[in-house]
């Protein structure tokens, strides 16, 4: 199974990414993902459920950790050909 990941993380900083906003994107990243990527307010990545998963708890720990106040996200079933 495929899966699709969107999120963002708060609070927001439009002067420069806070460094919960760089510690989600750097799991990502480093995660051998499909598909990443990051923006100034949201980012995606596609892959294999297994590395998805594993990445999504990553992703929420180490944000957290960082000093993230919330962190939304949004998690889809996608075919196989990205749709």
């Amino acid at each position: 199974m495929r899966l699709r990941v969107e999120f963002t993380t708060e609070p927001f900083d439009l002067e420069e990414a806070p460094a919960h906003a760089v510690a989600a994107r750097e799991v990502i990243q480093k995660a051998e993902l499909d598909a990443v990527d990051v923006g100034p307010f949201g980012n995606t990545a596609e892959g294999d459920s297994d590395r998805v998963l594993t990445a999504v708890a990553a992703l929420l720990r180490d944000a957290l950790d960082a000093g993230a106040t919330r962190v939304s996200l949004q998690v889809n079933v996608i075919g196989e050909d990205g749709a």
